[in-house]
């Protein structure tokens, strides 16, 4: 008979997991339980589930507050009850307004209504509505408010935490949630610290002597009950046309189609799988899935926005040949039932990524296509991690950032204190480690349903604008929900604007669908094979080149593998150096087991894809493909229990005794499942990266100048703007600094020439720059600084920036001229926008001195405010003329050798070594532009650690591998740069406190 139950998606509250709160409830004898957290029913699926399976009746509610004020408590008596309860916390979040009560209980049905007895209702208490009475009303001799009919009086007991160290946990996130300091807190801020929770003969005892209100509470919870549906079919869309039948009919038509544009008109083998697959579609009600997912990518085609898709998806030749999917699911034997099967409980989910400068456009789409409240995005849950929960609890121990910066990175160090402050953080810190933190969104989930989403979650309203669900994905996987994940990246805008800036550029039309002749191009093949990948999406991180590198990779499926390799779970157990080793030499090795060799073979006996474990498991130990599947879930993070991870390791276990296989190759072979967990790739998934990557090798190869101007202008990749810079430079490029007269806003190629954009310039205020380049439109391009000023007036800092940053070469003034001249035009006049004077009036000419401008003066000048220098190089800043003995190109010389190179760092990767000690990766680049890679071990990172970006001098040894050379390093030296030539007179000309931009 609790009333009021928190768990802690009482965010930053409550103490307790709805695990904990159904095991509490069982030991103490509880036969129904509400669950009633702040303000959310996020909780609801799980604990639902929970209380079934311990034999309690579970009941759904809300703990409803304004700030720290209670309005009331609510329990629903049915699902239309908590339908009701949904409703009400959407619309709150929908219209951002305070709740009063009485325009709470007119929009509550089917729910009962308990009051704390400060927020009683100044009018009679309707049928729905009760006073709830806190035991320490008893305790207290606290008399009813008048008026209170004694039929109406509950109990209402606050259970929030279990005993003393819980409630000092509460007390702690309560002023994390504040962003108080402990002391700070007031005790409206926290619970009293009598919300423990009771037994039900506690409870009795309490009320002994108002019986009636115990018989008023026992009655109120027995009209409540509720009940959950877990399965898929009534949730989700179920048509698209409005008849099941319809829909299939629909889905044939297209997928033939399809076929014709995919395959042409003599295709059986691929006429019979797609035959198969609507077989089971249909079998399953997927159809309406199919073709709402159909309907998006058809609007974006229409639109001429290119999109991927991806994952396991790509696994179905009628996704194929409805153009869900770019991936041909028959050219790499890819099985249909590892996306879709009879025997998978889970929904499945098609990824489609988009440009992140069109992914919205496709959102409203779908959100305007579908009825309010029938579509959301799906929420995610961040919880606390080890370091920010140190951190979070440092700070509200008041300690200072330096002290708060070595506790998060260093806790073990920290654990070995004798400071009775920081051990009480740590075990605090433990404590709270995995609590949920804040409702976020997740990255691209969109649910569409049948019945309103309110059903079984109230929808919060963020500032993206859309409707986001409560729960997250796994809570939407358990009801049964088929979500649609609405993504965005990087690399499909690079491939987008490169065809667009191709167009413009050099007149020629560039269908970027065109992937099968793509995996032909000899000069595509020359860049995989060679690594030559930067900014190709996902090819271009060192690892990955190094990895092409050593492969030799020079076909499709060689690169399907790798983008598959290079995940942590291959490398982490070995296999990755064993695959490479077997690819160049496949009569060097024996398979491990003969049902390796007949289910690998392709991949020489190396478990590369999530597909390959279920293979392995069904064929190796006798597995049920549903059991497998459950496996695989398990790699990628999606199953969450240990118990049935235990479960299904016994079933591998025992089938493979069944079986007679030998028990030392089963724990081989399990070794190297178990170490895909988390990161392994479906096939699939692997097939569309590499699709998306052949696009932007196509463009790289045969367009590399406009490829780049593309990745500058979507944020780069994986390195800095300069690395890109350098790389079109390489391609022939003519780099200019941003210029008023032929710049953009974003960086633009005119022929050959590549003007940086006015974005890279730190502090230059985007609406002046927009000023200038309509300006320019309008009336043409400008003449002089004089005639910039008059028709635009930018302020003196912004007008400083401009000619520092080399905009105004058109003038074939110098710098120093022209920052003289501005001073002299200028003055003290603030910026009012682009009008400029009504009459021009000619302007006394004034000598000025013998005014020097020296090319490294540019470079710091460039350094400063783009972050690299465009006609200089670093090298040609530095203080000595040395260069090292050895460049980049000349490395294979010098195998097994100690050598002295120099080189720019590009970036750095650190790494954990078996003994877990810290070492690091780094890429260089040499004075020529061309890359190099550096391992720097334990003893090296700590003797000779990184000191920023900058250009250093490497002593190590050269090492190889398939060709591939690195350097290990064993000292290494930051070498100083040329001091600024600028004089302190000159100096006074620039800008004290630059205008901070937006």
């Amino acid at each position: 008979m609790l009333i009021n139950v928190h768990s802690y998606y009482s965010l930053r509250y409550g103490t307790m997991s709805p695990e904990s709160v159904v095991r509490t409830a069982r030991e103490m004898g509880w036969g129904v339980l509400p669950l009633t957290d702040i303000n959310t029913t996020m909780a609801m699926p799980v604990f639902y589930r929970l209380c079934k399976a311990n034999g309690i009746r579970p009941l759904a509610g809300v703990d409803l507050r304004e700030g720290n004020r209670q309005l009331a408590v609510l329990i629903a008596r049915n699902a239309k009850g908590l339908d009701s309860i949904n409703r009400l916390l959407t619309q709150r979040s929908l219209e951002q307004h305070t709740l009063n009560i009485q325009y709470m209980v007119d929009q509550l049905e089917e729910t009962q209504i308990i009051y704390p007895l400060e927020a009683l209702p100044e009018r009679n208490l309707r049928a729905s509505e009760w006073a709830g009475v806190r035991p320490s009303h008893m305790a207290a001799m606290v008399a009813m408010p008048p008026g209170v009919p004694k039929e109406k009086l509950v109990a209402m007991h606050t259970a929030t935490f279990t005993g003393k160290w819980t409630w000092q946990l509460h007390y702690h996130l309560r002023a994390i949630h504040y962003s108080l300091l402990l002391s700070r807190l007031k005790p409206g801020q926290t619970a009293g610290k009598h919300h423990v929770w009771v037994s039900p003969g506690q409870l009795l005892k309490a009320f002994e002597k108002a019986p009636h209100i115990m018989e008023n509470t026992s009655r109120l919870l027995q009209a409540c009950s509720l009940e959950m549906d877990f399965t898929r079919s009534s949730k989700n869309k179920r048509t698209f046309t409005g008849h099941r039948k319809s829909d299939m009919e629909l889905l044939r038509k297209l997928a033939y189609d399809g076929l014709q544009y995919r395959y042409g008109k003599t295709q059986k083998h691929a006429s019979k799988r797609i035959d198969k697959e609507l077989h089971i579609i249909g079998q399953m009600n997927l159809a309406a899935y199919f073709l709402i997912t159909w309907d998006v990518t058809r609007y974006s085609m229409s639109r001429g926005f290119y999109h991927v898709g991806r994952g396991s998806g790509a696994n179905s030749i009628v996704a194929y040949c409805l153009r869900i999917t770019d991936v041909d699911p028959l050219e790499l034997n890819l099985y249909f039932e590892r996306f879709i099967n009879p025997k998978r409980s889970n929904a499945p989910d098609f990824d489609i990524d988009y440009s992140w400068k069109e992914r919205n456009e496709v959102l409203d789409y779908i959100f305007r296509r579908h009825p309010n409240g029938h579509v959301a995005l799906l929420g995610a849950v961040s919880t606390f991690k080890e370091r920010a929960a140190l951190r979070e609890l440092g700070k509200v121990y008041g300690l200072p950032e330096d002290e708060l910066k070595r506790l998060s990175r260093n806790p073990a160090g920290a654990a070995r204190q004798c400071d009775p402050v920081i051990r009480r953080i740590l075990w605090l810190g433990k404590k709270m480690e995995g609590f949920p933190n804040l409702r976020t969104i997740h990255s691209g989930g969109v649910l569409i349903s049948q019945e309103p989403l309110t059903h079984y979650t109230p929808l919060d309203m963020p500032p993206k604008g859309y409707p986001v669900t409560h729960w997250d994905m796994y809570v939407a996987e358990d009801l049964g929900y088929d979500k649609l994940d609405i993504l965005s990246q990087r690399g499909i805008a690079h491939i987008r604007d490169a065809a667009a800036i191709v167009m413009e550029n050099r007149g020629v039309k560039v269908d970027v669908h065109q992937v099968e002749d793509f995996k032909s191009d000899p000069r595509v093949l020359e860049l995989l094979r060679q690594g030559r990948t930067m900014g190709a999406f996902y090819v271009e991180s060192p690892a990955m080149r190094q990895l092409l590198a050593k492969l030799r990779c020079a076909d499709y499926k060689t690169l399907v593998a790798a983008s598959s390799i290079i995940r942590p779970g291959v490398t982490r157990s070995g296999m990755m150096k064993e695959y490479i080793r077997r690819y160049h030499r496949p009569q060097s090795f024996q398979y491990l087991h003969p049902v390796m060799k007949e289910q690998l073979e392709e991949t020489f006996g190396v478990m590369v894809y999530q597909e390959d474990v279920l293979r392995v498991c069904h064929h190796y130990a006798a597995m049920d493909p549903g059991d497998a599947d459950l496996l695989r879930r398990a790699m990628s993070g999606k199953y969450r229990s240990k118990k049935g991870f235990e479960k299904i390791r016994h079933a591998f276990f025992s089938g493979a005794h069944a079986m007679k296989r030998p028990e030392a190759i089963t724990r081989e072979v399990w070794r190297q499942i178990t170490s895909f967990a988390g990161y392994s790739f479906s096939k699939a998934h692997s097939a569309s990266f590499a699709v998306e990557s052949f696009q932007s090798l196509y463009l790289k190869a045969h367009y590399p100048l406009e490829f780049m101007v593309a990745v500058l202008n979507n944020m780069g990749g994986f390195y800095a703007p300069w690395v890109y810079v350098n790389e079109a430079r390489q391609q022939g490029a003519h780099i200019q600094p941003p210029c008023v007269n032929n710049g953009q806003i974003i960086t633009c190629i005119r022929g050959k020439t590549i003007y940086l954009g006015f974005v890279y310039v730190h502090n230059l205020q985007q609406k002046m720059v927009q000023d200038i380049m309509d300006e320019r439109d309008k009336n043409g391009k400008f003449h002089s600084l004089d005639d910039l000023t008059d028709r635009v007036n930018p302020p003196l800092e912004q007008l400083i920036l401009l000619i520092r940053a080399g905009a105004l070469r058109f003038t074939g003034r110098s710098k120093q001229e022209l920052l003289w001249n501005a001073h002299i035009l200028h003055g003290n006049q603030n910026y009012h926008g682009a009008s400029g004077p009504l009459f021009l009036m000619p302007r006394k000419e004034y000598p000025l001195p013998v005014l020097e401008q020296s090319p490294r003066g540019d470079a710091w000048d460039e350094l400063e405010l783009l972050g690299f220098p465009v006609e200089m190089s670093m090298f040609d800043m530095l203080n000595t003329k040395h260069r090292g003995d050895v460049n980049a190109a000349e490395m294979k010389r010098y195998d097994g050798k100690t050598i002295r190179m120099m080189g720019q760092l590009v970036t750095t990767k650190p790494v954990i070594t078996a003994k877990n000690e810290p070492m690091k990766l780094a890429t260089f680049m040499d004075q020529y532009g061309q890359l190099f890679d550096t391992v720097h071990f334990p003893r090296a990172t700590q003797s000779y650690p990184f000191r920023g970006a900058g250009i250093y001098l490497l002593m190590g040894e050269v090492k190889n591998e398939l060709e591939h050379y690195t350097l290990n390093v064993q000292k290494m030296a930051k070498l100083p740069l040329k001091t600024n030539p600028l004089s302190a007179g000159q100096r006074k000309f620039l800008p004290k406190s630059p205008t901070s931009i937006t």
